[in-house]
């Protein structure tokens, strides 16, 4: 049995955080709505993450302010990349957002996620949105639900790697 399980692992993370990048590359790598919209990971690890997004003309409403899709999309990024730090593939089960300032043309929006609880495959995430001049752009909350899958198959931490 030990045979199988080392044959499956192809690839050892170093640590926690080693889990978190060759987890969020591999989902960065699959994954055509954030890198369309040039979202960029500023920083990932265990139940965290932060991407950053600047707002194109494309991007603006009727208003000539960010559309607040635009927003949320980021922050649902941001949020899948903090809740599949694992290496588990974890889905959103419900996501809200409170609009608090306008974003504007040319502004650099970043999306600060943290995990404010994991119980079984329930995880609960509140995302910052800010912009440049560090004003608090919008509040997002997001209720993930981890399934019985990995991002990267055979990702395995080195503390749970069977020796060959």
């Amino acid at each position: 049995m030990n045979t199988e399980i080392s044959q499956v692992s192809k690839q050892v993370a170093n640590d926690h955080q080693h889990m978190a990048e060759l987890t969020a590359a591999a989902m960065f790598a699959s994954d055509a709505a954030t890198r369309g919209l040039d979202m960029q990971i500023v920083h990932v690890a265990e139940g965290t993450a932060t991407l950053s997004m600047r707002i194109r003309p494309a991007m603006l409403n009727g208003h000539q302010t960010c559309h607040g899709g635009y927003l949320f999309t980021l922050a649902d990024s941001a949020f899948a990349f903090a809740c599949n730090s694992r290496n588990q593939v974890t889905v959103a089960a419900g996501c809200s957002i409170e609009y608090l300032l306008p974003g504007r043309e040319a502004d650099v929006i970043t999306a600060t996620v943290t995990e404010q609880s994991l119980t079984g495959r329930t995880g609960i995430y509140d995302a910052r949105l800010t912009n440049q001049h560090g004003q608090l752009i919008a509040l997002f909350r997001g209720k993930s639900h981890k399934l019985n899958a990995e991002v990267v198959p055979g990702l395995v931490l080195r503390e749970n790697a069977v020796p060959t």
